[in-house]
């Protein structure tokens, strides 16, 4: 039977990557339909008929429909995608604002702004994860909706929903390590530990062969895999691991917080702006029945958006002072489109594909408990996915692992309860915070319900 695949947040900037994969991959999912749905009405029928235009270029069958309500997407649904940003991304901006004028450095998922964005996000998550249990039992949620492994255990620990949680930080590290040494994927095995923004890579084998220790004495293997200078070179080899990019928020706050202070700005008033003019421009575009000048422009977009990613945090630079590399972002090796499909297409096969996923840790890491949630490398095969046991944390990381994980904990209790001082307390334990009198400054300047 066909299947129908849902989009809730379809009005995304980055759902016609979606669409791609999906029509792409339509024969394997047997997928007919893709149905979107966004509370922003006007937006997510802008980014419906840019999708459309990307089938039609494609040559493909996929039907890209808008719904009305979430119920009436999820109806029928075998796959339900949720990538929602509560108060949109103004309010990212807000809440990146507010933590550099309280001294912390401003970022979406990660310190302050993480901690709003969560508030706001882990009661309409959990609400549309029952609708899902409700509505459709037997379909999986693709959790896009950051950030994505407090989302992904808000959803696990209070619905019955089937919900894995995808980010494409981890397989965008493993394909930077594959690059930097000149081999495939299949020639390439990395053994990942952590959790969502805060996972590293502590082995390296090639053609069988541990070559770890060759990686980290190798500037020049250490220089390519990261899109900014943000780590020395000296703290990895110290740590005996290679940390993933948002780590640089734990490790380089200073330098993170002087950039950003430095330039006057965060990213997330940097994509607000992109956002905005790339929305006019297909405003235009649309106007003048132009489909295809429509998405060359928004390919002009993502190229710009990828390649200035971590520049301003890391270096100093402004977005719109990057050079920009034309490329073709639909079919990029990396990209949480292609982690979205890895999943989908391998819970759809009787083969096994190994994929790094947001999961329930059962015995995968022996210091978390079997409820919570861990970023590990899966089995996903035939409707299930399966947690491969890592052992036991890195001496170097795991009192940070372990009080993040306490502070996700303590942050769903608090967006549940509604209690400021619940809050107040999951801030404490947060280490990229972890003081009682700031939090109450945050809290004034942040939109954090």
């Amino acid at each position: 039977m066909p299947r129908k695949i849902a989009f809730l947040g379809g009005g995304g900037v980055r759902t016609p990557l979606v669409v791609f994969g999906i029509n792409e991959s339509a024969k394997h999912l047997d997928a007919e339909e893709l149905v979107l749905y966004d509370v922003d009405t006007e937006r997510v029928e802008m980014i419906a008929r840019l999708g459309r235009e990307v089938v039609r270029r494609d040559e493909g069958s996929l039907r890209v429909t808008v719904a009305r309500t979430a119920e009436e997407a999820i109806d029928g649904a075998t796959f339900v995608l949720n990538s929602v940003r509560v108060g949109g991304i103004a309010t990212r901006a807000q809440d990146e604002c507010a933590s550099i004028r309280c001294g912390y450095p401003g970022q979406e998922t990660t310190g302050p702004g993480g901690i709003a964005m969560g508030q706001r996000t882990i009661p309409i998550a959990i609400e549309q994860a029952r609708l899902v249990e409700r509505i459709a039992p037997k379909a999986w949620i693709i959790n896009f909706t950051n950030p994505a492994g407090l989302i992904t255990q808000a959803v696990m620990h209070h619905s019955n929903a089937r919900v894995a949680g995808i980010c494409d930080t981890p397989t965008e590290m493993l394909h930077r390590i594959q690059s930097a040494l000149g081999a495939t994927s299949s020639e390439v095995q990395c053994e990942y530990v952590g959790l969502n923004h805060l996972g590293w890579v502590r082995k390296i084998m090639l053609h069988g062969e541990d070559v770890t220790q060759r990686v980290l004495e190798d500037d020049a293997i250490l220089s390519q895999l990261y899109s900014a200078p943000l780590f020395d070179h000296d703290l990895i080899r110290a740590l005996r691991l290679i940390p993933t990019e948002y780590l640089f928020f734990y490790y380089s706050r200073r330098r993170a917080l002087e950039n950003q202070r430095k330039q006057g700005t965060t990213r997330g008033e940097q994509i607000a702006q992109m956002n905005e003019e790339l929305a006019h421009r297909l405003m235009q575009k649309f106007a003048d029945d132009d489909e295809a000048g429509a998405l060359k422009t928004y390919i002009d977009y993502l190229n710009l958006r990828s390649g200035s990613y971590m520049k301003l945090e890391g270096e100093g630079k402004s977005a719109f002072d990057q050079k920009v590399v034309a490329e073709d972002p639909f079919r990029s090796a990396t990209g949480y489109h292609r982690i979205a499909l890895d999943v989908m297409n391998a819970l759809c096969s009787n083969e096994s594909r190994r994929v790094i996923v947001n999961v329930r840790n059962g015995a995968t890491i022996p210091e978390i408990a079997a409820g919570d949630v861990v970023e590990a490398s899966c089995s996903i095969h035939s409707d299930t996915i399966e947690p491969l046991p890592v052992g036991p944390l890195p001496e170097a990381v795991r009192g940070l692992v372990l009080a993040v994980k306490a502070y996700e904990r303590a942050a769903i209790e608090a967006a549940l309860s509604g209690s400021v001082n619940d809050l107040r307390k999951a801030m404490l334990l947060y280490p990229a915070i972890g003081e009682w009198e700031p939090s109450a400054e945050l809290l004034q300047m942040m939109r954090w319900k």
